[in-house]
């Protein structure tokens, strides 16, 4: 899956057969703030996964700490511990 981070409208996007899967984020003080998922209706769970995984590995390889404050961002972290890492000291889901 290739994503793109448009720095101008702050989202990374990636093209779906359905069409544009975004994610907008704000980003702090090295903390990347993801605060609106946009998706097709129709799209498949799965590759909303992959593409919030594929968006985490972006912050992780820059070295930044992530607060979700889109409810799918955050339940995709209680499902997933094992992102917690990436979580600002504090943030508990």
């Amino acid at each position: 899956m290739e994503i793109k981070d448009n720095q101008l409208l702050r989202q990374f996007e990636t093209q779906t057969e359905l069409g544009l899967l975004v994610m907008e984020y704000a980003l702090q003080e090295r903390k990347l703030f993801l605060t609106k998922l946009i998706h097709p209706e129709d799209l498949d769970f799965d590759l909303i996964n992959d593409f919030i995984i594929e968006v985490l590995s972006i912050a992780q390889e820059k070295k930044w700490k992530v607060v979700p404050t889109h409810p799918k961002v955050a339940h995709f972290f209680r499902k997933n511990p094992i992102y917690k890492e990436l979580l600002p000291p504090g943030i508990k889901l």
